[in-house]
This record gives C-alpha cells, sequence and structure tokens, in this order.
C-alpha cells in the first residue's frame, strides 16, 4: 500500500478566538510553501470531521476553527462531565475546578493530535485559469502610477504581471474575492495612501506581492490595473466560487470591445 507524502517540517500554534472559533497559527509570510501547508491542514480537519466543528477558514497563514461549544461538555481531568460551557460552573459544582477542560482545551487537544500524527500533503493544483482582463484607462486607473512607481512602462507592466500564473492563497473580504501571489517581484507596490470609497466590481489590483480581484463594488485601497468582465461567485452554483484555491491564475489582456462581449451579470 502506497504511504501518503506527509507535509514537511509541519509547525504550528493554536489560540483562542473567543469561545466559538480558533486559530492554527502555521507560518509568518505569505507564499507557496506556506499556503499549500494551510491548505493540506485546512483539508484534514474538514476529512476528519471533529466532534462539534462546523467550520474550516484556510487564509493565508492560518486556518480559523469555527465550533459549537455545547458540543463538547466542560469535563474534569478524570473524563467526568461535570457540565456544559453554556451552565454555571464552579468548584461546588465538581469540586475540582481546577481540573475542568474547557471546550477550546478539548478541541485543541485534538488537533494538536491530528496534526502530530502528520498530515497529508495536497498534489499541486494543475489547473490553470485564463483571467480576460482590461487594462490601463478607467478599467485600471492607478496603472501608469503603478508603472511609475515601479521603473517600467505601462506596457511592461502589463506583461509582466500576465505572463506568469498566480497561486490562489485564500478568498476573504467578499465571497469569491481572491487574493493570489506571488506577483512578479518588478511589481512590488504598497496600498494606496488614500483608499477609494468605491472600485468598481471586477477590478483587478496589486499590492505588497499580491493581486487580487474585487468581486463586487466596494471600497478599496489597491491599486487597481485592470478589470474582468467575469463574474467570479453566483451562489445558485455549487460550489458559489469560480475558482478554487491553490488554482493558478493566468490574466489575459484584451481589448475594450472584448471586454464588453464577455461581460457577465452579477446577481
Amino acid at each position: 500500500m502506497a504511504t501518503a507524502t506527509l507535509v514537511p517540517h509541519l509547525t504550528w500554534r493554536i489560540e483562542p478566538v473567543g469561545d466559538r472559533c480558533l486559530i492554527i497559527r502555521l507560518g509568518d509570510r505569505v507564499d507557496i510553501d506556506v499556503s499549500q501547508t494551510v491548505h493540506a491542514v485546512a483539508a484534514q480537519l474538514m476529512h476528519k470531521a471533529l466532534p462539534g466543528v462546523i467550520d474550516v477558514v484556510p487564509a493565508f497563514t492560518t486556518v480559523a476553527v469555527h465550533y459549537r461549544a455545547a458540543a463538547r461538555p466542560v469535563t474534569s481531568g478524570s473524563g467526568h462531565v461535570s457540565g456544559h460551557v453554556s451552565g454555571h460552573i464552579s468548584g461546588h459544582a465538581s469540586g475540582h475546578a481546577s481540573a475542568y477542560i474547557s471546550p477550546y482545551k478539548q478541541l485543541k487537544r485534538d488537533i494538536d493530535a491530528l496534526l502530530s500524527a502528520g498530515v497529508p500533503a495536497l498534489p499541486p493544483s494543475t489547473r490553470v485559469v485564463d483571467i480576460p482582463a482590461c487594462y490601463g484607462g478607467e478599467f485600471g486607473p492607478d496603472l501608469e502610477d503603478v508603472a511609475t512607481q515601479c521603473g517600467l512602462s505601462a506596457d511592461e507592466v502589463i506583461r509582466r504581471h500576465s505572463q506568469s500564473p498566480l497561486i490562489l492563497y485564500t478568498f476573504f473580504f467578499a465571497p469569491g474575492n481572491p487574493f493570489a501571489g506571488p506577483v512578479d517581484p518588478s511589481l512590488q507596490v504598497p496600498r494606496r495612501r488614500t483608499p477609494r470609497t468605491r472600485v468598481p466590481a471586477g477590478s483587478v489590483a496589486i499590492a505588497n506581492g499580491i493581486s487580487s480581484i474585487y468581486q463586487n463594488d466596494s471600497p478599496g485601497g489597491w491599486n487597481i490595473i485592470a478589470r474582468t468582465p467575469w463574474n467570479l461567485f453566483d451562489a445558485r452554483q455549487n460550489p458559489p466560487t469560480r475558482l478554487q484555491l491553490g488554482d493558478q491564475l493566468r490574466f489575459v489582456p484584451i481589448s475594450r470591445e472584448r471586454f464588453a462581449e464577455l461581460l457577465e451579470a452579477r446577481s
């Protein structure tokens, strides 16, 4: 029987986030290796379905685990059930207040054991998604400024942004809003000093070595260099997100005319 390849050099730190969520920290930098570890740990947690866990949310360097505390009764050190987290727990109730094991500590213990046993590595995704993007002009109002900051021409910024696929690290900020990297090192720019109160849906942005796409009209402080006609989230579909974690995103420059032809409705 073949032996699964495990995530190498797996280290983690678990911290509480309120009384119904904890965070597993798996790295301190945003890159492909840490992202693959995050995805592998998230997949293992979803596969094992630990008691009380209701959601597993991977991010850049962490995995958030949401759980129902009531599904894990507060116990004494000997395993005796002494009450529920929602109830009043005191030394009088069990006589061993210091031995209580909270739902958080129970789940942390289970996750520590799970990760200590080794986490199967996920094979790199081979799915390359070509995303049409119309650069510059009203669709990319920061393209010239980014070119100036980087000491490049606008055409060279477009070439370097679109020449190599970016790995989809995570979704956040809005449903289906992808964050991918690493962007070409020559295109390292910070966020804008002054955020915009409205960034149009579909805007393609870069900042701090990452590229994103605004799924909805929203405020934003990233540098807008292009816009895609694609809609990346549809709640009527399963899954609702058009892209998947680990996808290789490749931006394909298109004309304004082609943008109009490909423009998709948003629900």
